[in-house]
């Protein structure tokens, strides 16, 4: 008998506090939002004033900017003498005009970014060298200026711009894997936004 009890009541009291609470939530929505929002002691922000924008901090990342990280990021990812000189690196191709992922791409294709360069000649880059014959600097800024200014001045001014086109002159006797392997390494330095 208690059972039923409390089963009829369970059944009978469940369903009239449901409908209570759905009409007590649905008058608290109307009268925050209604005319008597005011009278019915409804939450209202006032603001004295709104900041000024001189107080507003903002923030961005220029795709010019980032490809300084990306040249660095790359030169560490293979552990190359050459992770100082990431800026100078950006700084000559922009001051040649010349696409900056095309420096640190053939350096990696002709010594591994400096690790099998001709011993005490800053020649990353395989520039000058035919044989016995191998053309030295007097450190890494020094190569990458020379090396920039020739690729903007010999190569991209006569219209070779890309690595297939550079590698007709840069190193003829190529079946097309030099071009292929500069392609993917400047591929790896390509900014993605």
């Amino acid at each position: 008998m208690k059972k039923v009890f409390l089963l009829t009541g369970f059944f009978t009291l469940t369903p009239v506090f449901l409908t209570f609470c759905i009409i007590y939530l649905s008058f608290l929505n109307f009268a925050s939002k209604g005319p008597f929002a005011s009278v019915l002691g409804a939450n209202t922000v006032s603001y004295a004033a709104l900041p000024d924008n001189q107080n507003v901090i903002t923030d961005g990342v220029a795709p010019k900017d980032a490809r300084v990280a990306i040249v660095a990021d790359f030169f560490r990812k293979y552990n190359s003498p050459l992770l100082p000189y990431a800026q100078t690196v950006v700084a000559d191709a922009d001051k040649y005009n010349l696409d900056y992922r095309l420096i640190p791409a053939i350096a990696m294709q002709e010594s591994n970014l400096c690790k099998k360069a001709p011993k005490d000649s800053y020649n990353c880059w395989g520039f000058g060298i035919y044989g016995k014959k191998v053309t030295k600097f007097s450190g890494y800024s020094q190569a990458i200026d020379t090396v920039t200014k020739t690729l903007a001045t010999q190569y991209k001014n006569n219209g070779l711009e890309t690595p297939q086109e550079i590698m007709a002159r840069y190193t003829p006797s190529s079946n097309g894997s030099w071009a292929n392997s500069v392609t993917h390494f400047m591929n790896q330095l390509q900014i993605n936004l």
